[in-house]
């Protein structure tokens, strides 16, 4: 989390940007009563993404509804990444690194232990379809520390 908290949005690897986009752009989606996979589609189609549309949703709408602590995410063009924004990234990168233990472990301290299977198993089906495209969320560019 300390290697993200407050670094440019700018530092972060391609795959670990999209990520954040995407989250931050289904939050504001669901701040303005839009439908998340509706609004994100365009852009995860156009790279080669829409299959791991679904999945993103689901994580997210559990994390939203089952966060133990209300989670806070900047407006899609922030420049600086937030706490939780950190918190997650690090858990992609550990999900990417199939360090599956230690997300788990984040996992439990984040949100309701009723969830914690599903958001893990999704946004493991997400670093999987990442993964085929070359995409996988390593955290800081030039951080190869997350490739398995």
């Amino acid at each position: 989390m300390y290697d993200f908290v407050d670094r440019p949005v700018e530092a972060l690897g391609q795959g670990s940007r999209f990520i954040l986009w995407a989250m931050r752009a289904w939050v504001t989606s669901i701040g303005g009563g839009r439908c998340p996979p509706v609004a994100l589609a365009p852009a995860f189609a156009k790279m080669g993404l829409l299959q791991a549309l679904p999945d993103l949703h689901m994580a997210m709408a559990l994390l939203n509804r089952d966060a133990i602590e209300k989670f806070e995410f900047s407006a899609v063009p922030g420049k600086r990444i937030g706490e939780h924004e950190a918190l997650m990234l690090a858990l992609w990168r550990d999900l990417a690194a199939m360090r599956r233990d230690r997300a788990e472990a984040s996992l439990r301290l984040m949100i309701a232990e009723d969830s914690v299977a599903l958001v893990l198993a999704a946004l493991g089906e997400v670093c999987g379809k990442l993964a085929q495209m070359d995409y996988l969320p390593e955290g800081l560019a030039g951080d190869q520390a997350a490739r398995p």
